[in-house]
């Protein structure tokens, strides 16, 4: 198990290196460029502004300078906002996004895993196929209808909470964001939990456990649970870091300074080392969640150990 996790912290390098690299020809290649709004100055003073952010330099030369700051930790300053630097713009809204998702993924768990689980047991019955159906409506509905729907009725009409803001930080703020992050993740996870808990229920330990007169729910919590989140798992990796990072229509519709909407801005306005901060920034995360879920598959499954 050890040769296995330092393998994946290995392979994480050249991929990040890949990422970064591409992020980084890709968003150069674009039209426009961060000074396109003020081209009202004179030639002479866009040029030392470009010069003042290397952006003078051949492609491979800024490539190379900005792997090398990024060593040191520095992603560089705002193009946009010229007061702050990427970091402190990520240090400032990340865990906002961080606060928003967990409390979405908790939810989703919580949800998706006992639906799913409730649709396995009563399969092909009336209550697996109301889950699977409001499962299905929750993939099917994206969340710019569904953010708008949930202010509408439970912010407009009536009146129970906050249309948007973080106010001062309190729960009932971030109710209605949290539920519309968490929503499609409900749906999924449900539909992972029934496929993967149909499946685990029809083993031969499960008929065991079943033949030595152990009550269901034992038999769910003790024996079939953890096998069956396997794909639950698998899947939660790139969910979890999608989730934490910040959704943009969410944070968008709702006024959340969170990652998601800096992002967007930042790739508005073509400021390229705040998008390339977001996007370094993401895929680490993505690096990290991934390599924390085959750690939990040892543990899940004591057979990968080997």
């Amino acid at each position: 198990m050890l040769r296995f996790t330092l393998q994946r912290l290995l392979s994480a390098i050249p991929t990040l290196l890949v990422l970064i690299s591409l992020a980084f020809l890709l968003i150069r290649i674009a039209p426009g460029g961060p000074f396109d709004a003020e081209r009202q100055l004179p030639p002479e003073i866009e040029q030392r502004l470009r010069a003042a952010y290397h952006l003078d330099e051949p492609l491979p030369q800024q490539l190379g300078r900005y792997l090398w700051n990024l060593l040191q930790g520095d992603f560089g300053p705002s193009f946009q906002y010229r007061d702050y630097t990427v970091t402190e713009l990520i240090g400032a809204s990340f865990p906002v996004s961080l606060r928003l998702g967990a409390l979405a993924m908790a939810l989703a768990l919580l949800l998706g895993v006992a639906a799913g689980t409730l649709a396995a047991l009563r399969q092909n019955r009336l209550a697996d196929h109301a889950l699977m159906t409001a499962a299905m409506t929750g993939i099917s509905i994206p969340n710019f209808v569904l953010a708008p729907l949930l202010v509408l009725v439970f912010a407009v009409w009536l009146r129970w909470l906050p249309a948007g803001g973080l106010g001062d930080g309190s729960l009932r703020y971030l109710v209605l964001p949290v539920i519309a992050l968490a929503l499609p993740q409900v749906a999924y996870i449900a539909r992972l939990t029934r496929g993967s808990m149909i499946e685990v229920l029809r083993s031969p330990f499960v008929r065991t456990a079943r033949a030595q007169g152990l009550p269901m729910r034992t038999i769910i919590l003790r024996h079939a649970l953890r096998p069956a989140l396997l794909p639950v798992l698998s899947y939660l990796g790139p969910a979890l870091a999608a989730i934490v990072t910040g959704s943009v229509v969410v944070e968008q519709i709702f006024g959340v300074p969170g990652l998601g909407r800096f992002f967007v801005q930042g790739a508005l306005n073509r400021d390229y080392t705040l998008v390339m901060g977001v996007v370094v920034f993401y895929g680490t995360l993505i690096v990290v969640m991934n390599f924390l879920v085959d750690v939990a598959y040892g543990w899940l499954d004591p057979r990968l150990k080997r």
